[in-house]
């Protein structure tokens, strides 16, 4: 992994954080019945908190695009989980709130969970899988999943609708990350004009939107702290598994490293759980002023 490709993502990690606090503090004051609707995002766009918010996560997402055109989807993935620790951040800040044992405890099993991962499985570049069926299938896998959590949160408005939806999001994320990676090789390749030619940008475009409003929904309807640790966790999962399924990244596979992977990524969501858990990360005001129009900041 060279320095530029962990600069690139760990900043991108810094904007995506900052990003998520500023758009659940905004989007906890949308109207209920713009759940699950494109006009949560129009009612959120006269915000200009949000629209901060935004900007900081285009960064944020320009800054992985970078990193993952010049590394490994199973390295970035992982790097931009850290986003969480810039939200944390923040939100300390906002709150005042001490780390404590807590937010230590899931501070070093995020960041350690990440080094064991990146050590143990020395994600490495290999050639793309051409088999369209496995490709298909990794990305049906991953669409379907979402599809399926968010009928879930639409039909149960029950308190474990913001995660659902998070996990969703996150899923979709991890592809588009996938998604974007491609699009980048197919503009080194041929240009623009074979980028444009394919599919790829157009998905990412889609997923990104589609992402977007279910993030947005989840940060409606739950705090942070409910919202954010299932998006994180889901993410690198979803692009680690795209990298394996389709991109050609390697892993190693001996015993002795699958296990220190495994422990990585499980150290990962534990110290994601922890942090999201943590009296810190904000509770939003997700219910109040529900039948007041949302007003500009």
């Amino acid at each position: 992994m060279s320095v530029l490709v962990f600069v690139l993502a760990v900043s991108g990690a810094c904007c995506l954080g900052f990003g998520f606090v500023l758009q659940q503090d905004a989007a906890s004051h949308a109207p209920r019945s713009d759940y699950l609707s494109p006009r949560l995002l129009l009612d959120l766009m006269r915000v200009p908190s949000w629209l901060a918010g935004i900007g900081l996560m285009v960064c944020g997402m320009v800054l992985g695009a970078l990193a993952l055109g010049k590394g490994e989807l199973s390295v970035v993935e992982p790097l931009l989980a850290t986003n969480l620790l810039f939200a944390m951040a923040l939100s300390r800040h906002r709150t005042g709130q001490r780390l404590g044992r807590q937010g230590w405890s899931g501070l070093w099993l995020l960041a350690g969970g990440v080094t064991a991962f990146l050590v143990a499985g020395q994600p490495r570049g290999g050639e793309a899988v051409t088999d369209p069926l496995r490709h298909w299938l990794v990305i049906g896998v991953v669409v379907g999943a979402a599809l399926l959590l968010t009928a879930v949160a639409k039909r149960h408005r029950s308190g474990a609708a913001p995660a659902l939806l998070a996990v969703a999001a996150g899923l979709l994320y991890g592809l588009q990350d996938a998604l974007t990676r491609l699009t980048g090789q197919r503009i080194t390749e041929g240009g623009f004009a074979a980028a444009l030619t394919a599919w790829q940008p157009y998905g990412v475009v889609v997923l990104g939107v589609t992402g977007l409003l279910l993030v947005q929904s989840a940060f409606e309807t739950g705090p942070l702290r409910v919202s954010l640790p299932p998006l994180t966790a889901s993410q690198p999962l979803a692009g680690i598994a795209c990298g394996v399924g389709f991109l050609g990244d390697r892993l190693r596979t001996d015993a002795v490293a699958l296990a220190w992977q495994a422990s990585g990524l499980a150290a990962v969501v534990v110290g994601i759980v922890l942090l999201g858990l943590h009296p810190a990360m904000p509770e939003g005001r997700v219910g109040r002023h529900r039948h007041k129009s949302l007003q500009p900041n």
